[in-house]
């Protein structure tokens, strides 16, 4: 199996009122494959995907930093940005 990374996770902005009290500093991270205790679930599920692909070792072309990816939850109305960012383990 392939080495897994940790992934940390920050909430760098909040637009709006986040009905889960989300607040820009708060943080988690993610081992295994094991969903941090507090965060949003809606909001887990659009982080998880690109989580996964910074856990394995991937990156995304866009990203000037191959470590790191930005993704927003899917409220569309009070998105809350979280960066993503891989840790070396």
């Amino acid at each position: 199996m392939a080495e897994m990374h940790d992934v940390s996770i920050k909430v760098v902005s909040v637009n709006g009122s986040c009905a889960a009290g989300h607040r820009a500093g708060d943080e988690w991270i993610i081992k295994e494959d094991k969903t941090p205790a507090g965060i949003c679930g809606g909001a887990f599920c659009s982080i998880f995907p690109e989580s996964r692909v910074l856990a394995f070792g991937g990156s995304f072309p866009w990203s000037p930093d191959p470590d790191v990816s930005q993704v927003a939850c899917s409220d569309a109305k009070n998105p809350v940005v979280f960066e993503l960012r891989r840790l070396q383990n």
